[in-house]
């Protein structure tokens, strides 16, 4: 099984970037499809971006296309998601999380279909 550390997250002004940084241990990475979710106070967590395991295949929320980025290095075992542009309505706790690709096959936008899930990190974004 694979696990997932988060790193990156932080307090920015509106406008700025930051990098959030998924580190797995544990599991063959290049087998996993990773997606970043977040949860702001108060509201259901949602999904931001997943990166299909073989790579070939982003997607993306419409309130974050185009603004943010996700890839991954599979040599260092760690997915990435490039936020620009940031907002106010960014703020929330960031999750990375992943699912085989014996499990699921395609690029999943589904919570549920995730079944290995990091501790999150804070993003704040001031206006």
């Amino acid at each position: 099984q694979v696990r997932l550390v988060e790193s990156g997250g932080g307090l920015v002004q509106a406008g700025d970037s930051l990098r959030l940084s998924c580190a797995a241990s544990g599991g063959t990475f290049s087998s996993y499809t990773m997606g970043w979710f977040r949860q702001a106070p108060g509201k259901e967590r949602e999904f931001v971006a997943a990166i299909h395991w073989s790579g070939s295949r982003n997607d993306y929320a419409d309130s974050v296309k185009g603004r943010f980025t996700i890839s991954r290095d599979n040599a260092k075992n760690t997915v990435f998601l490039q936020m620009n542009s940031l907002k106010p309505e960014d703020t929330a706790v960031y999750y990375c999380a992943a699912v085989s690709r014996r499990t699921v096959w395609y690029t999943s936008r589904n919570l549920g279909d995730y079944n290995t899930w990091g501790q999150g990190t804070q993003v704040t974004v001031s206006s």
